[in-house]
């Protein structure tokens, strides 16, 4: 048996060639970017941050690309409304004027590129690593920076662009691998002498950074190298305050690796309590 194919009615493809041609875009820019990020996932010989940087950049250029092919299979019909829509598109742009701004805020990001997928940063009262940054928002994996512990949250944020306008921007890469970290204790004030204690803390502080002592300096070298400023570090520091409540306030100053800084802040407070109060009995033997 015979197909005639005269006999198919094509007329349902012409006179939807628009949206034929928009699922046929569509399907094809699917498959395109779902192999493309498959063989960035699959080549061993890109480093996990760079994989996640690429797969990023990936996602935007196709969502560009899908939404150029989208205007130009549309063009003509835009072009058939364009001019009954310009007193629509004033009051949209009114409407979605936050919309606008991050859009803006996405080309400043691309044009300044103060940060990328993996790094550390701190915009307006949000910090933590970017996981992931499109045309209309940067999403922060949430990090205890205030805290002084250094870890992950669990917590993910999500900023939109529009805030670059309006904001700094502070880069905290450096701060991944190492960090000048500071914390301190507080006392009420009695009868022993914080200054006694200081140097013995000093000491105690430089045998738990024997082991990164080299590697520290090394890479507190290479920050003011590319800062080109001086910043402190990597010889520990001790300062002795007081308040207006009248305590006595220990601070310690250290540049160590981030993962270590917590550690290193419970052998140091534990050091200074156990000093303290060997200071505390000797005075009371003393008076009696």
């Amino acid at each position: 048996m015979q197909f005639d194919f005269s006999q198919l009615d094509l007329s349902i493809f012409t006179d939807h060639v628009e949206v034929a041609l928009t699922i046929a875009w569509a399907l094809l820019f699917y498959i395109v970017r779902r192999y493309t990020k498959r063989l960035i996932r699959l080549n061993q010989n890109i480093e996990h941050d760079k994989k996640r940087q690429r797969i990023n950049t990936v996602d935007n250029i196709f969502n560009l690309f899908l939404v150029i092919g989208f205007i130009l299979i549309w063009s003509s019909e835009l072009q058939n409304i364009a001019i009954s829509i310009a007193a629509f598109m004033v009051a949209l742009v009114i409407a979605t004027k936050e919309f606008i701004a991050c859009i803006v805020g996405a080309f400043y990001r691309a044009s300044t590129r103060p940060y990328q997928v993996g790094d550390w940063i701190r915009i307006a009262n949000y910090e933590g690593e970017v996981t992931d940054s499109d045309w209309l928002s940067t999403t922060l994996f949430e990090v205890d920076l205030k805290g002084g512990s250094y870890a992950y949250t669990g917590r993910t944020t999500v900023v939109p662009n529009s805030v670059l306008l309006v904001h700094t921007v502070q880069n905290l890469n450096y701060m991944r691998r190492y960090v000048t970290h500071t914390f301190s204790i507080l006392r009420n004030t009695d009868t022993v002498n914080l200054f006694d204690i200081k140097e013995q803390i000093l000491t105690n502080i430089r045998e738990y950074s024997e082991h990164f002592h080299e590697v520290a300096i090394r890479y507190n070298s290479l920050i003011e190298k590319r800062l080109d400023i001086n910043i402190s570090g990597p010889e520990p520091r001790v300062r002795i305050t007081t308040t207006q409540d009248g305590y006595n306030v220990f601070t310690v100053s250290l540049f160590c690796p981030t993962d270590e800084a917590v550690v290193i802040e419970q052998k140091v407070t534990e050091d200074f309590m156990r000093f303290w109060y060997e200071r505390c009995e000797l005075n009371k033997q003393q008076s009696k």
